[in-house]
């Protein structure tokens, strides 16, 4: 089955590449090089590497096998039941928003380099022109998702290209001895090496973690667009080569300034961290290059991401898991009822911003909290697919799928995934309308698992007036 008027493979990949390079791998750097030393960096980097890639692994089979279906939601759905799959869409919507949040503050961020009013990326000033920009893309969107699509494949193609002369750049003034001098070291909050400890690897591996989950955040986009694509096998080739290009161009830009500049001083540079690589490296036009190409960037992350979050409360419209505002269709075929809500919940969060620096950091560790959940259950799926079909080597992406996604988030930002059950509970009364329309009853398992999460998320919220809980 196919769409003629649809989105194609090379408009899909474009969307994965898209999705996912955004705010987090012009900071990267700087984020990494502030909890590892090159050695756990890189061990980090291959773990996040085998987990994304057998999630990739686990959302190309599961396409395949029922091409039916579109979006992780209907994945948990059909494996795992409604309950488990109003999990898995609403906490897609809730991650694809709040990640908006950290693109629109980084976009200002970025020209605050030509602009300083705008450097700090939550001034009045910024929090205005991120208003105005955000609520412009959502009537793009609304416009139509398919036009909205080739804008996109435009903006993601122009982006590629500066980050490919930065990598070139790298590796032409690569110092081997810089990027050795501390390989497995541990080091204090001074930046004092000591010698290297399994303990101390292993909490600069978890130190990493989030970061390197952060910026993978997206992967998941052509499959998410699947109902939207020309071809729907195409979904699935462009989640694995868009993959493997992620894999490639993160880890370089990543890696490479450590064989620049001394970890301390990589550690210490001020956000986006890889402008101000650059303009050590070439000066401020070299600086002022890369800023332009994170504003493309940061311009093509947010229209992918307000496309996708809609796509996951329509598809839950259409199973009936949310009521059927959420999935009305305008005259262009676009759910705007769920565009709209979406960026008058998007401009509440800009408005926080205002009032406090930690709403950024509280966005970016939600998203990421929230995504694990629908990730974990395409891994738990594919095991389950696995074992109908009697197939190990079926299992095995899913198993390291679903490990990577629960034991990353257990060891790395479990109190966030707490803070995520308030958001799921806000949820409940759509999901128990949308039942009761159907002339449906919850479930006594339904009503056991809301009760709950319910009791997480009071709890969550004691624990964060209390001082429990940080955010930073």
């Amino acid at each position: 089955m196919g769409n003629k008027k649809g989105v194609s493979l090379f408009g899909l990949i474009m969307l994965v590449i898209s999705s996912a390079i955004g705010a987090g791998i012009y900071n990267a750097s700087e984020q990494i090089a502030a909890a590892a030393t090159p050695g756990p960096a890189l061990v980090a980097w291959v773990i996040t590497g085998v987990g994304i890639f057998a999630l990739a692994m686990s959302l190309k089979s599961l396409s395949e096998a029922k091409p039916e279906l579109t979006g992780i939601s209907d994945f948990a759905r059909d494996g795992f039941g409604d309950f488990a799959g109003f999990l898995s869409g609403w906490g897609y919507w809730l991650s694809a928003w709040l990640g908006n949040i950290a693109f629109a503050t980084m976009m200002m961020s970025a020209i605050g380099y030509f602009f300083p009013v705008f450097r700090s990326g939550n001034s009045i000033q910024a929090v205005i022109i991120a208003s105005i920009f955000t609520w412009l893309l959502t009537w793009l969107v609304t416009m139509g998702i398919e036009n909205a699509a080739f804008i996109n494949t435009i903006i993601t193609v122009i982006k590629i290209i500066p980050l490919i002369a930065f990598a070139i750049l790298g590796i032409v003034l690569f110092k081997a001895n810089v990027f050795t001098a501390h390989f497995w070291a541990n080091f204090s909050s001074n930046f004092t090496y000591s010698p290297a400890t399994a303990v101390g690897v292993f909490d600069q591996v978890k130190g990493c973690i989030i970061t390197t989950m952060w910026i993978f955040i997206g992967i998941e986009g052509a499959t998410m667009m699947a109902g939207h694509a020309k071809k729907r096998s195409d979904a699935a080739k462009a989640t694995i080569i868009g993959t493997i290009s992620l894999l490639i161009i993160n880890i370089v830009i990543a890696m490479l300034p450590y064989g620049y500049l001394p970890q301390a001083k990589l550690a210490k540079l001020s956000n986006p961290a890889l402008t101000y690589v650059v303009k050590d490296m070439i000066g401020p036009i070299g600086a002022a290059f890369v800023s332009i190409s994170l504003i493309i960037t940061m311009v093509g992350a947010l229209l992918s991401w307000t496309m996708l979050p809609v796509e996951a409360t329509s598809q839950l419209a259409d199973q009936k898991l949310l009521p059927r505002w959420f999935g009305y269709l305008n005259k262009h075929k676009s759910p705007s009822h769920s565009l709209w809500l979406t960026q008058i919940l998007v401009q509440i969060v800009l408005i926080s911003l205002l009032f406090t620096d930690q709403a950024y950091n509280l966005a970016i560790s939600l998203c990421t909290a929230a995504i694990v959940i629908c990730y974990a259950l395409v891994g738990a799926d594919q095991i389950k697919a696995g074992l109908q079909a009697h197939s190990v080597k079926k299992m095995i992406p899913g198993i390291l799928a679903l490990l990577f996604e629960v034991v990353g988030i257990t060891v790395a930002g479990l109190q966030f995934l707490w803070l995520c059950s308030i958001a799921y509970v806000l949820g409940f009364g759509f999901y128990i309308k949308a039942i009761k329309d159907q002339g449906r009853k919850i479930t006594p398992f339904e009503w056991i698992m809301m009760a709950l999460i319910t009791i997480a998320a009071i709890s969550a919220v004691v624990a964060l007036f209390m001082g429990k809980i940080g955010v930073s």
